[in-house]
């Protein structure tokens, strides 16, 4: 029987050589004469129905430029390759399951009925001299496909994202340029929604139309759309940014006629998080399905493709369903100029190559293997010295003078112990979290219960669509006690509704024990729409508890979990699913097992400081520095003092500044501005939404009040505005379609 299928296979094997070695003499003759069709452009109402891929050219040969890269996604050692892995050359064959054989898109006579093929197989062959990974960069022959029944490719709007971060010390500047085109027929309105950093300063925003280049202009929200509006129905090609929340923005492109391609670009800022001597890079590449509590209406809705306006939400992300793929894909590139000697760098979320220029500078590049982008980018680098100063930058312009402030805990704090305190554990037991996240949730939860001391108290709070809890009053730490809350947390599971609220007034609201320094860890992914009605009840029900939030995920809700910890006066860690959560329980166990500095105050001396954020000062804890940015109007040299109290007794930090330097920083403003948007937002008053715009419009910033808008009115389209479609999206790595998606 194995001779038998060994002489089938030869054969078979050889048949198909015999066939792409025709196919790729005959290259230049099929790019010349194969045309293709554009793909019919579906009603929403007809959106599931499977069209015949045997009639359809391939989406990738027809959208990839010859002489651009076609990057293959990652592939985890050992599992099968299936039909979403596999991108197609402009020459390719492909094996159907009912047996026949199409080369570059063509049908050819089948010779292969005799060989049984499985669904989930790939066979690739590759000429000898290849490597067994086909060359990205140079279209070739040598693909042969077997394609899963189930698998559909989706055209899509958005055919390619390019990232180009630049980082200087503790600051990214950073370019992301949305390629967008109309794979359809007919003239279309694309939209998508799309994550960004929670702090990313959006300051630039340009739109290409062929050989044109269009610089938007920043206008009040309710303007901004008026114009594009009025652009769209008068067929001049328009695009509009505008902020859903600080990290959700809505992109939209009008008029994009058949066969036309437009690129978009934004610009922004933003600052790098510090933990015990690394520096940690986020681009976040897709926004996780939320949960709306019932009623509301101002959330982000998650649906299925076809499914638009199902969710009755006022930002909506449309999500691909698990047998689709798109053609989107991501390339991110960072240049790391450290300052200092960079020691080791990591990325456990992508897979990257590292070229080493000097000791302080890292050029970053995501593999062209894996940029599919359904999960957030994570760099982290751990730069030399086991002490890092505090340090000032400052900036001058035509509106003033501005600054930022790092500042570290002193190194005395190391050598204290914390005093007895009450652990609440929150946990997150809702259907996003189903599967990998809740295991590394439950894995943190049960590495922390075994750090308790003797002389602390303990609780757990699960919620999904309700709260419950161990037990009634905060728990001693005995042996006892802790195997129980150990067979507690296993027995818990993933299901239901994200009804956050309900965790945080159990947390909260919950006996305090007066002896005891109260710490409240949330464990979750944050993928919720009512954000502001957490944040409202936390700064509500806080008292005397710190918040240490723990983001469990690929692609979570980092605006909610930073701001929670924000105004907690505690901190923010992230566990990702290729991360080891006993890590950053450690880590978090290393911080507070030693006093925070509290009532932090900052003496600026000549620097005359205005207008700083944040207003009120967080604790200072080993390992996490505190930023704080502000107007200034001194000059000369000036001592800043840093003053608070740890362990009974007062500590000080000295940072000298000199402010005659002429080092010009612009991107200090931006983030300036953004901060005073941030805290705006945080605690809102009667005439805060006129103060973001006045800023926002001043300082040429995205927020929830102002947008970004393009018009290109030197032509217009034929035809009225066209047909809108929502540029779909994968559902981030580890998170379950069907128990977060409506469809």
């Amino acid at each position: 029987m194995k001779s038998r299928r060994l002489i089938i296979a030869t054969s078979v094997l050889a048949i198909i050589a015999a066939l792409l070695f025709v196919g790729c003499s005959q290259q230049r003759e099929l790019r010349e004469n194969q045309k293709e069709d554009s793909p019919m452009l579906e009603a929403p109402a007809a959106d599931q129905q499977r069209q015949d891929q045997d009639a359809m050219p391939s989406l990738y040969s027809r959208t990839l430029p010859a002489k651009q890269p076609q990057p293959m996604p990652h592939r985890a050692p050992g599992s099968h390759p299936t039909s979403s892995s596999v991108r197609y050359p402009l020459n390719w064959a492909e094996i159907r399951p009912n047996g026949r054989l199409k080369m570059n898109g063509q049908l050819v006579a089948s010779q292969l009925k005799t060989l049984t093929i499985n669904a989930d197989e790939v066979w690739v062959i590759v000429k000898p001299e290849a490597s067994m990974v086909p060359d990205q960069d140079t279209p070739g022959c040598g693909i042969l496909k077997a394609d899963t029944p189930n698998q559909k490719d989706v055209p899509v709007p958005l055919k390619h994202t390019d990232v180009q971060a630049g980082i200087s010390g503790y600051i990214a500047t950073v370019e992301v340029t949305q390629q967008f085109h109309n794979p359809f027929d007919t003239k279309i309105e694309a939209t998508y929604v799309f994550p960004l950093p929670q702090n990313a300063a959006v300051h630039d925003f340009l739109m290409t139309v062929g050989e044109r280049t269009i610089r938007g202009i920043i206008r009040e929200r309710q303007e901004a759309e008026e114009i594009y509006q009025q652009a769209r129905a008068q067929g001049h090609v328009a695009s509009l940014l505008t902020q859903e929340r600080p990290n959700i923005f809505t992109q939209k492109v009008a008029n994009i006629e058949p066969g036309k391609e437009i690129d978009v670009n934004i610009k922004y800022f933003n600052t790098l998080a510090y933990d015990d001597g690394w520096f940690e890079f986020v681009f976040p590449m897709v926004v996780g399905p939320r949960y709306n509590p019932a009623g509301t209406t101002d959330g982000v809705g998650a649906v299925g493709r076809g499914q638009t306006g199902r969710s009755g939400q006022a930002t909506e992300v449309t999500y691909l369903a698990p047998n689709e793929r798109s053609g989107h894909d991501i390339n991110l590139t960072c240049d790391i100029d450290a300052g200092v000697t960079i020691e080791e760098i990591e990325c456990r979320s992508h897979v990257v190559r590292t070229d080493r220029r000097t000791q302080n500078k890292v050029n970053v590049q995501l593999s062209k293997l894996d940029r599919i982008p359904n999960k957030d980018f994570v760099l982290r680098y751990r730069v030399a010295g086991d002490h890092i100063k505090s340090n000032i930058i400052t900036h001058r312009d035509e509106r003033g003078g501005y600054f930022t402030l790092m500042v570290y805990p002193p190194a005395e704090l190391k050598h204290l112990q914390r005093a007895p305190m009450e652990m609440i554990f929150v946990l997150d037991c809702s259907g996003s979290m189903q599967g990998y996240p809740m295991d590394q949730a439950k894995k943190a939860i049960k590495r922390a219960l075994m750090q308790l001391q003797t002389n602390d108290t303990f609780q757990i709070i699960r919620f999904s669509n309700n709260a419950s809890q161990l037990g009634p009053n905060p728990i001693p730490v005995t042996r006892k006690n802790i195997q129980k809350a150990l067979d507690y947390v296993d027995r818990l599971h993933g299901s239901g509704g994200t009804e956050m609220i309900e965790g945080v007034k159990a947390a909260l609201n919950f006996e305090h024990d007066p002896e005891r320094l109260r710490l409240v860890s949330f464990m979750t992914d944050g993928y919720i729409g009512n954000e502001n009605q957490i944040l409202t009840a936390i700064h509500a029900h806080l008292g005397e508890s710190r918040i240490f939030s723990f983001g469990v995920g690929s692609s979570v809700n980092r605006y909610l979990l930073d701001r929670m910890a924000q105004m907690g006066k505690g901190a923010v860690a992230y566990i990702g699913l290729n991360d080891d959560p006993t890590d950053a329980i450690d880590r978090f166990y290393q911080r507070i097992s030693h006093p925070a500095l509290t009532n932090v105050t900052i003496d600026y001396g000549r620097l005359q400081a205005q207008e700083t954020f944040p207003q009120m000062l967080p604790d200072l804890f080993v390992g996490r520095p505190l930023l704080v940015t502000g107007r200034l109007q001194g000059n000369g040299n000036t001592n800043i003092h840093i003053t608070g109290k740890a362990g009974g007794k007062a500590h000080s930090i000295t940072v000298p500044v000199s402010l005659d330097r002429s080092e010009q920083h612009p991107a200090i403003a931006s983030l300036w501005a953004r901060k005073k948007i941030e805290q705006l937002s945080l605690y809102p008053a009667s005439d805060t939404q006129n103060a973001i715009t006045n800023t926002a419009l001043a300082y040429n910033l995205m927020s929830a009040y102002t947008a970004f808008i393009a018009v290109d009115s030197s032509t217009r389209t034929q035809g009225d505005h066209g047909i809108s479609v929502a540029v779909p999206v994968p559902v981030p790595e580890g998170v379950r379609y069907d128990t977060t998606v409506q469809n």
